[in-house]
């Protein structure tokens, strides 16, 4: 009988085969669920923050940028 691999049980049973088997075969499931459930709570919080400082450093070249051509401006005009 053939059955649907998931990209999540590849991952798992890269950095852990028995842990898979014991999951996926034998149908063991994990007696920790708590600290799981808080790992990937993390993961969560963690992924938000990457994506605000992303964001924050997008929004920050771009008052860069604006910065500089307004300088060139301001500086630039006083030239002529």
């Amino acid at each position: 009988m053939s059955r649907i691999i998931r990209a999540s049980e590849i991952n798992q049973y890269v950095y852990c085969a028995k842990a898979w088997w014991l999951g996926a075969i034998k149908g063991i499931r994990p007696s920790n669920v708590r600290e799981l459930t808080g790992g990937s709570l993390a993961h969560a919080r963690h992924g938000r923050a990457v994506a605000v400082a992303g964001i924050a450093q997008r929004v920050a070249l771009g008052l860069l940028l604006i910065g500089v051509v307004l300088a060139l401006i301001w500086f630039g005009g006083g030239a002529r």
